[in-house]
């Protein structure tokens, strides 16, 4: 993605940007105290003179609003650029170019990634510093740089406001907030992300020098400081205003937000907060979400955390080595955590008492809670904005955190996953051995850390899950709320594989497949599963359950049979159950269900688990809790976590850095390509050709290849070439194939048909740290009347394969000098014999025939015959469809250089739409071959709207089908153009019909 294109949005006419490989911009990450912040670079330049500009981005920077102007570092003698290397972190082959830039009294160290894009960036850089050093006499004035620090300057005169304490305070009574922030005393940071469908929540304390990135949660107009009086408010402002908190709204990174910004929170140049407004509007309460981004968060470690974990941008060679160290069974150790599973079906209810009996159960607290909520929105709002996360939600969210768990724990929230009306949270103990369990990618790929499935059918149901890395331990949490109804239990079989199969997690590294649930060490299972208690009546199930035959009453159950059967939940595990079925009750009350269903009562919530060394201290249901017409459920889980003993593992990975260093210093990446010339013979138009290029690699290191831009090019290849991969990495006597494929359509057929150009391209192959490669391809191009103009194509009265290239490139120098008469001594066809073939054609074989002309696609296989066909000698007929023949007609029309109406008479064609007479008075003014055909064409489409009883075509539909074709523009048609240009072309469809 050329993210340069961005950063010259935001830029005068004036200036260019000048970035790396004259087409991307180059991304970073400034490294701060205790994290990093992802930033954009754009090295500009205006009048010999340069600076760098840094850009904030939310996202892949594809337009000037997604990114914003930070901050500005001129290039002059007070500028200095150094790579730097840490003396704490090990020299890694491939790690990330770390450099440190000062100006005057600003420092800033930064990380740019492995490659070598970031290389021609600090090479661009490094050159625009030399040209300065070299006359330091003459010393940059920079005028052009003032009115971009003037929109910085007003960003930053947001004064800081700390009003969110008290907001925050309110909604979480249980969390102790200092008075002021004068001195910056321990406090809490309330940080909420929202992207699309991912909630993640952490509320963490410690101590900092400046306040750390914080987003605020602040509910207007709350004034209870009862719990269950706050949830009450929101419950009614959620009700009586039908108001959402939609995560997609909210993210809001515009100027226009930042300058109507009131109570902004400010904290420095890098890593301050995006302000947005805390408001309430036409005396409703509103409740606003203020979202904060650290992209790319992360740690700075030191030596020992670099051994135990692989820093973000350290190539793949150096993954694989983590993961391919070799260590014996006595370098390791299983070492015992506590999981605390919940599971409660909340009916779409709001809280009504506390969760503590639920989830401060045990004695002792555990090391990590895994908590899952079903059907916690039942409103139809819940449906339509299923990437939105309700009121209601957050609501039962802030009541798991109220109840605190245990007085002595300090938790945080470092998961939460939401669709439709299932919740997952997870939580961890803040103690030293949690520092070890992280999410199992970085921030910046929030995303990914999503699966999702939901049934067509049913809204409410579905699953989400989480995975994280805990030590050496890959561990997956699911929640899921499965198909309901007794008779059902195969469609929750189905469910179940469906969710195993299809729930999925992206990895970073995009050559490797996603990771599946069962992937993992250790899953864990919890939800609202619905299997029912079958083949006994209602008051036989009451009767035993009066008994406590707990035993009995199981052998019932839906779950035990089809495990038993190995139908679902294979290799899976689920304590005893011995408590009573935790459904259906009435809500409030601790009754079987007495209404006109009478369900019976069954064990509808379970938790279970699958992976070794896992033990369970207990299981069981909490009656005390009666909000829901379920009863929640929980499980304490010991499971034993594998661990690495710290100095042999240091050992063996020093070993294998000193091989690498050792390696890098010896050896040269080399390759061994298959084949350095390739040709393509017979390529035609809109028809795909591959040939395969293998590269072995037969050097003493792992290599890391790119197919790179050759000089004052802006791309590696010609258009109609594609390297597929263009870049990989290749492991020591491994190889890889390399798709070289050859595809030319519109865009690019027609400087080819005319000779003007030729499938001819060389290919730059490059080796990170070694020698570069030049690949040749070629190939003989067919030309085609798909890409030829008009003009041409009427001076041509045979087939175009058999014209003499010259011939080609004459018909298209005359057409641009408009010398006819250099084109040919005969006379002209007054249309394409070609569009003439393939009308005559429908004409005869599709006016009266019931086919939907026009609005159903043709094969593929018989538009290469057509275009065959066509391109060298039409046979008397075709034994092809006739949607065939329709679609490469439309298709030869898209194809023309220029439309049937030229481009230059595109704008009166717009201004004068509504009128029929205009309109034929600009057909007429056309150029004789362009008239021609589109009086042509619109007498055909007249006789098959003559017999659209039997065709059933209309107007509207050959006007929406047409118009876009025959009247295109240079640009991109916005709807009120599209419009127009069908109302031109009705004119032509209505008359003398």
């Amino acid at each position: 993605m050329d993210q340069s294109v961005a950063i010259q949005e935001t830029l005068g006419k004036e200036e260019n940007c000048i970035v790396l490989n004259c087409k991307h911009a180059a991304q970073c990450d400034i490294l701060l105290d205790d994290c990093s912040e992802n930033r954009l670079l754009g090295l500009v330049e205006c009048a010999k003179e340069h600076a760098i500009f840094i850009y904030t981005h939310r996202r892949m920077a594809i337009t000037a609003d997604d990114v914003s102007l930070e901050d500005i570092l001129p290039i002059t003698l007070d500028f200095a650029v150094v790579e730097v290397s840490s003396p704490e972190q090990l020299v890694v082959v491939g790690a990330d170019t770390r450099v440190r830039m000062s100006y005057k009294n600003e420092e800033l160290e930064l990380r740019l990634p492995f490659g070598s894009h970031s290389r021609l960036f600090l090479c661009e850089v490094n050159k625009a510093w030399s040209d300065v050093c070299r006359l330091p006499t003459q010393v940059p004035k920079f005028e052009w740089i003032k009115k971009y620090k003037k929109s910085i300057k007003r960003q930053e005169a947001m004064k800081p406001c700390w009003c969110w304490y008290k907001q925050t305070k309110n909604l979480f009574p249980s969390v102790e907030f200092p008075a002021k922030h004068l001195g910056h005393e321990v406090f809490p940071s309330c940080i909420f992300a929202a992207c699309s469908s991912c909630f993640v929540f952490s509320l963490q304390q410690g101590k900092a020098k400046t306040p750390p990135p914080i987003t605020t949660l602040a509910w207007a107009g709350l004034k209870h400081n009862n719990a269950w009086e706050r949830h009450k408010d929101m419950s009614e402002m959620t009700r009586d205003s039908g108001m959402k908190i939609i995560p997609k709204a909210l993210i809001v990174d515009s100027e226009e937000a930042r300058e109507n910004t009131e109570g902004a929170v400010s904290k420095g140049r890098w890593g301050r907060t995006k302000p947005y407004n805390l408001r309430a509007t036409n005396n409703e309460y509103v409740c606003t979400i203020a979202f904060v981004f650290r992209r790319g968060e992360e740690k700075v470690s030191d030596k020992k955390g670099s051994l135990e974990k692989v820093l973000f941008g350290y190539n793949k060679f150096l993954e694989k080595s983590h993961r391919s160290i070799r260590l014996s069974y006595a370098d390791y150790y299983f070492f015992s955590d506590r999981f605390f599973l919940g599971t409660y079906n909340v009916n779409g209810q709001t809280p009504k008492e506390s969760l503590r009996p639920w989830l401060s159960c045990t004695p002792e607290p555990p090391d990590i809670y895994c908590l899952g909520f079903q059907e916690l929105d039942l409103s139809k709002e819940a449906f339509f904005f299923s990437d939105t996360i309700s009121l209601l939600s957050l609501i039962w969210s802030a009541l798991a955190l109220d109840c605190y768990f245990h007085s002595s724990l300090k938790v945080l929230f470092f998961e939460v996953v939401f669709i439709l009306t299932i919740l997952i949270i997870a939580y961890k103990h803040q103690n030293d051995h949690m520092l070890n369990l992280s999410t199992a990618f970085q921030v910046t790929a929030k995303y990914s850390f999503l699966a999702l499935i939901f049934h067509p059918s049913q809204g409410n149901k579905g699953a989400v899950a989480i995975r994280f890395r805990f030590h050496n331990s890959d561990i997956c949490v699911v929640n899921s709320h499965l198909a309901a109804h007794v008779e059902e239990y195969e469609r929750r079989n189905q469910d179940f594989k469906d969710i195993c199969s299809r729930l999925q997690f992206r990895q970073l590294d995009p050559t490797q497949p996603p990771l599946t649930i069962l992937k993992h060490n250790v899953v864990l299972w919890i939800g609202d599963l619905n299997y029912r208690i079958s083949d006994l009546d209602v008051d036989r199930v009451k009767d035993l359950i009066a008994k406590n035959d707990y035993e009995t009453l199981h052998s019932y159950d839906q779950l035990k049979r089809q495990i038993d059967v190995e139908a679902v939940f294979v290799g899976f595990k689920e304590g005893e159950i011995d408590f009573q079925p935790t459904y259906k009750y009435d809500t409030g009350s601790d009754k079987w269900d007495t209404s006109e269903k009478c369900r019976i009562p069954a064990w509808c919530d379970r938790i279970l688990w699958k992976g070794k060394n896992i033990q369970q201290e207990h299981y069981k249901s909490h009656m005390d809790v009666r909000t829901s017409d379920h009863k929640p459920v929980s499980s304490l889980l010991v499971i034993g976590i594998k661990r690495v003993n710290p100095d042999a593992y240091k050992k063996t990975f020093e070993e294998i850095v000193r091989n690498i260093d050792k390696m890098e210093n010896e050896c040269i990446p080399s390759l061994s390509l298959s084949k350095r010339e390739f040709h393509f013979k017979d390529v035609k138009f809109m028809q795909h050709h591959a040939e395969t290029l293998n590269l072995f690699n037969d050097g003493q290191v792992p290599c890391q290849f790119e197919f790179i831009q050759k000089p004052n090019e802006s791309t590696y290849s010609k258009p109609w070439l594609t390297a597929n991969p263009p870049k990989g990495f290749i492991a020591q006597g491994a190889s890889m194939d390399v798709d070289l494929e050859v595809f030319v359509n519109r865009s690019m057929a027609p400087d080819l048909n005319c000779g003007k150009q030729e499938i001819e391209d060389i290919l730059v192959l490059h080796l990170e740290r070694g020698k570069d490669y030049f690949i040749s391809v070629t190939g003989n191009y067919l030309p085609s009347c798909y890409g030829t103009s008009i003009y041409s194509l009427c001076h041509m009265k045979e087939p175009i394969q058999d014209m003499p290239k010259e011939t080609l490139l004459e018909l298209h120098q005359a057409e641009k000098s408009l010398n006819d008469d250099a084109a040919t001594d005969e006379k002209p066809l007054d249309i394409p014999k070609e569009l003439w073939m393939m009308v005559d054609h429908l004409f005869r074989n599709a006016v009266n025939q019931k086919e939907d002309i026009f609005q159903q696609p043709g094969l593929r296989t018989e538009f290469a015959e057509i275009r065959d066909c066509l391109d060298s000698g039409m046979p008397d007929s075709l034994r092809i469809l006739n949607h065939s023949v329709a679609e490469a007609l439309l298709l030869f029309l898209d194809a023309l250089p220029e439309p049937v109406i030229p481009f230059s008479f595109y704008q009166q064609c717009l201004e004068c739409s509504s009128s029929a007479g205009q309109c034929e008075k600009i057909i007429s003014m056309l150029p004789p071959f362009h008239k021609n055909v589109f009086n042509y064409l619109a007498a055909f489409l007249r006789e098959l709207l003559k017999n659209s009883a039997n065709n059933r075509l209309e107007v509207d539909i050959l006007a929406t089908i047409f118009a876009s074709l025959l009247l295109r523009s240079t640009k991109k048609q916005d709807l009120a153009e599209k419009k127009k240009t069908q109302e031109f072309f009705q004119h032509f469809l209505t008359q003398h019909s």
